[in-house]
């Protein structure tokens, strides 16, 4: 019994940390539209994650297996955390409110959660079956409870993100660290 409790908490710490990335992503990109769009961005979002959180989980054995996934999750974030510099950051200063946001910005906004979703899904799946080892109720548990905190976080960093700015950079530093140490991991299996 004392082996599923110490599971438990590593799951709940693995979830407190990586389901904060894809929180960060969705939130910044819903922080740059009106509150109605905001609140489908956020649910697409969240939508994809836990498609992709069920997919992973039912692959996991082999995709562990797979070198380089990491490395293209990694140049994945990059290419994201450059869209996000774009049209969070670079774009704040034009930011307006009553702006209304034309179908494609929004598709192409669900696009970017969705590529953040599928790199950083990954992450969290891998690291939870890996807590999880054999306990399949603690696995599930774990990819729950990740989904909870994700739509709970992205909703509150997308309202700070539009209040306060420099908390958009925040987030953009935290998902070029998730990106750098996805590459770097890959890399050091090569070498």
């Amino acid at each position: 019994m004392s082996e599923q409790i110490v599971i438990f908490f590593q799951i709940v710490f693995i979830d407190l940390v990586l389901a904060g990335d894809n929180a960060i992503i969705i939130g910044m990109v819903a922080s740059q539209f009106p509150v109605d769009q905001r609140k489908k961005i956020i649910f697409w979002g969240i939508g994809a994650a836990i498609i992709l959180r069920i997919i992973f989980t039912l692959l996991t054995a082999y995709l562990l297996q797979i070198t380089g996934l990491r490395l293209i999750g990694g140049i994945l974030l990059l290419y994201i955390c450059y869209k996000l510099y774009k049209d969070v950051i670079k774009n704040s200063s034009n930011d307006n409110e009553n702006i209304k946001v034309d179908n494609s910005s929004f598709l192409k906004a669900i696009t970017t959660v969705i590529l953040a979703d599928i790199s950083m899904s990954l992450d969290n799946v891998l690291g939870v079956a890996g807590a999880a080892r054999d306990h399949y109720i603690l696995l599930i548990f774990g990819l729950a409870l990740s989904i909870i905190l994700m739509a709970t976080a992205a909703t509150l960093i997308s309202n700070w993100i539009k209040k306060y700015k420099w908390i958009g950079w925040i987030g953009l530093i935290a998902i070029l660290v998730v990106a750098i140490e996805l590459i770097y991991t890959d890399i050091t299996l090569f070498l």
